[in-house]
């Protein structure tokens, strides 16, 4: 100090010593200010060790059975990548603009900063680069500045530089650029390069072209001003600045420069948003099952966190028939509504029936949530009424955007029709298509593994096949005459044919084929509700059912997939087979978590050559029964077992099929129950559910990737099978027997089952 002091006296014009003992001053200050930085009183500043042992927050990927990234779970999107993932034009386009002495600095680039200084700022050289370094851009990355006031930006820039300064005595210069790759934002909550070029390109990091990597490293300046996707102009402009950089600094020819530049960016966006993608519904349930499994796991003192542990869940999905079955989906869903809507007319219930509008509204969030605040009945519905905002209504024609009630809003979607479908292998239960709703975005409701339904006449099988386990011969003749059973307060189920059906009588399989009420309770009737509810659990049905008369036309409400599991009985030889969605689970280092295997069960729910039989009577409804439309309207040379169902009130409408290798199951209906279609001939299976199936099949056999499916066929039924169903499928009452029975009038009795 007395140095100082000595050499501050000996220069003698005052006005140059108050001016160095100005400078002198603030440069103590300067020193002052940045040790009390360095020491952490402006906020603790990472150690080595910290910085050494940080973690990344890992989005977990979704993959399909075909090992197509399909979606993440994530709270921050990132995937980290190693340094020899990172193609050399990447490396070279990022050092070109952010940092071209990344390599002779120690975390702070000093003459670059007075370059900054002096051609950005005074000058207006926007390639000039930036004043941060790539290590301190990566400081700025690990610790975000959470506060943006202008008075803490010098104290988040020191901090910045002695944490870059630490970063480069831990780590080599490829370590720095693999963690900064990693770690810098994109915008819209994604982080790193992989993420990045998944989002924007489809692809993989270390398959980015020359000029993808620039538009990528361009965004950096400004994630949102640069996005390709929002501002394409701004985003070539800003790529060409990149790629110029690189020209000159030696790392591009100026022929392929020039070649660049005048290229329009060519996105392939895939957003892994929550709503968005393929296959929604799938990607809920499979994230639900994950929590479940990661629940078990951490419990056993294991710690995964599907969102933040970058897991790789690889399903048994096909990509493709997914595809496939979501356009089908879209294409009849479409044209169904319109016939649905227009059925109904000016006197749809969504338009006149008050009562019903409120009794769907009432079941709303937005109602719900009033209610809790105390609201009368009157003032809640007063306050949906009259508080308008801008929706957006879509339909399958369009999206519009109108100025809407919450009430206007429950009102046109009370009327959207929804649907569930599912497609699996019936040998191994894998699900290869799940649609669980029209639209996840504006349906959550996943009408796959949440919904229980009606089945209806899909559950007539069930009640065939106990009793051919019965020992009731398949050739057995049942009366159509509608009865009404006088123990079962005058049930009467009926028939959709005309009075002459009262002289008929049906074999089973044309009993089954043309999906017959009267004949399916009879059926029962002989068999015993027992037996048939006892062999629908031992097919894997689960559920709770009535034990009443009306289950052999499906009253029963099952879920798809227990119905889905009772029909792969019929394809392995009676033995039901558990349908399942993910087939292994492996770290983000590939190291394998979990495997699942097929879930088939142990006994036979009935006999090889029952089921033979049953294949028989329901590849019948495909060829002459209900779902004859499979070869008359989309021509299907198909070998196809299937069976159709409708509802009471035609509020379900269902269609299986069975192929060799694929079981497929379609739902269509209304969530709100007190909705059904408006007449039969709309809203039976064959017309509402199974052109879903028939259009998937249709594109399926254009694709010889699924000659695996749509070519094989079913063994030849053994001469026995042939030979016990080789009966008039129709035998008509005699003369006399016509003369004295009287078809409009019901024959009445007790129901007696045989229990």
């Amino acid at each position: 100090m007395q140095k100082i002091k000595r050499i501050l006296s000996k220069i003698k014009p005052p006005l140059l010593r108050y001016f160095t003992v100005g400078i002198v001053g603030l440069l103590l200050l300067l020193i002052v200010f940045v040790g009390t930085i360095y020491i952490g009183a402006w906020g603790k500043i990472p150690n080595k060790q910290e910085l050494s042992n940080f973690q990344y927050q890992v989005a977990s990927e979704v993959f399909t059975a075909d090992s197509v990234l399909i979606g993440k779970y994530y709270l921050n999107d990132r995937q980290p990548i190693t340094f020899k993932d990172f193609p050399e034009h990447l490396i070279q386009a990022l050092i070109s603009i952010e940092d071209q002495r990344f390599y002779e600095h120690s975390g702070v680039d000093y003459p670059s900063l007075f370059r900054v200084g002096l051609k950005t700022i005074l000058m207006g050289d926007e390639s000039s680069g930036g004043g941060s370094t790539i290590s301190q851009q990566l400081a700025k990355n690990l610790y975000p500045r959470r506060d943006r006031k202008q008075t803490n930006i010098v104290v988040d820039k020191i901090k910045e530089m002695i944490i870059a300064g630490r970063l480069e005595d831990i780590y080599d210069k490829n370590e720095i650029l693999t963690h900064y790759l990693n770690t810098v934002s994109f915008g819209d909550n994604t982080f790193g390069i992989e993420s990045a070029a998944l989002k924007f390109f489809n692809t993989r990091t270390k398959n980015l072209t020359v000029a993808q990597a620039a538009t990528l490293v361009g965004m950096l300046k400004a994630t949102y001003g640069y996005n390709p996707r929002i501002f394409p102009e701004k985003s070539k402009e800003r790529r060409n600045l990149v790629l110029f950089t690189m020209v000159n600094n030696g790392f591009l020819e100026q022929a392929e420069y020039d070649s660049l530049k005048i290229t329009e960016i060519e996105l392939d966006y895939r957003d892994y948003d929550y709503n968005s993608g393929l296959a929604p519904y799938f990607r809920e349930e499979v994230r639900k099952q994950l929590l479940e499994w990661t629940k078990k796991l951490n419990e056993k003192g294991e710690s995964y966190n599907i969102y933040t542990s970058g897991l790789k869940v690889y399903t048994t999905l096909n990509y493709k028939m997914q595809q496939l079955a979501e356009q089908s989906m879209v294409e009849h869903m479409g044209k169904l509504q319109r016939d649905f809507e227009k059925s109904y007319g000016k006197n749809a219930p969504w338009l006149i029936n008050k009562n019903l509008i409120k009794t769907v509204a009432r079941r709303s969030p937005a109602y719900q949530n009033l209610k809790k605040i105390g609201l009368s009945d009157d003032d809640i519905f007063d306050s949906l009424q009259r508080t308008k905002r801008k929706m957006i209504l879509k339909s399958w024609d369009e999206e519009e955007e109108r100025e809407l009630s919450i009430m206007d809003s429950i009102q046109h979607f009370m009327k959207f029709l929804n649907t569930g479908s599912i497609s699996l292998d019936p040998k191994t239960g894998e699900v290869l298509t799940w649609i669980g709703g029209v639209d996840f975005k504006q349906f959550k409701y996943d009408h796959i593994s949440q919904s229980k339904r009606q089945v209806g006449s899909t559950f007539k099988p069930i009640v065939y096949t106990a009793a051919l386990e019965r020992g009731i011969e398949p050739c057995t003749y049942f009366s159509a005459e509608e009865v009404a059973y006088e123990n079962l307060e005058g049930w009467s189920p009926s028939n959709s044919g005309d009075k002459d059906e009262a002289y008929l009588n049906y074999s089973m399989e044309e009993g089954l084929s043309k999906s017959v009420n009267t004949i399916a309770v009879k059926v029962m009737e002989k068999t015993g509700i027992d037996e048939v509810l006892d062999l629908a659990k031992k097919m894997g049905i689960e559920e709770v059912l009535p034990m009443e008369p009306s289950i052999a036309l499906g009253t029963g409400e099952i879920k798809m997939t227990e119905l889905a599991k009772a029909y792969t009985s019929y394809l392995n030889e009676g033995r039901s087979v558990e349908p399942f969605l993910i087939k292994y689970i492996t770290t983000k280092n590939d190291s394998l978590l979990a495997t699942f295997e097929p879930r088939k069960s142990e006994n036979a729910a009935f006999s090889a050559e029952n089921g033979q039989i049953m294949l028989e009577m329901m590849k019948s409804t495909i060829n002459s029964g209900t779902a004859s439309r499979i070869r008359s309207t989309y021509k299907l040379p198909n070998d196809i077992a299937g069976k159709t169902g409708t509802t009471q009130n035609n509020k379900d409408a269902w269609f299986v099929a069975l192929s060799p290798n694929l079981l497929h199951i379609t739902w269509v209906g209304l969530d709100n129950h007190e909705i059904g279609f408006r007449n039969t001939s709309i809203g039976q299976g064959a017309n509402a559910a199974l052109p879903m199936y028939a259009l998937l099949l249709q594109k399926m056999n254009k694709d010889e990737q699924f000659n695996y499916i749509t070519r094989a066929r079913f063994p030849a039924p053994s001469d026995r099978v042939q030979e016990m169903l080789d009966c008039e499928p129709i035998k008509r009452d005699g003369f006399f027997k016509r003369l004295f029975k009287n078809p409009n009038k019901k024959k009445t009795r007790k129901f007696k089952s045989q229990n």
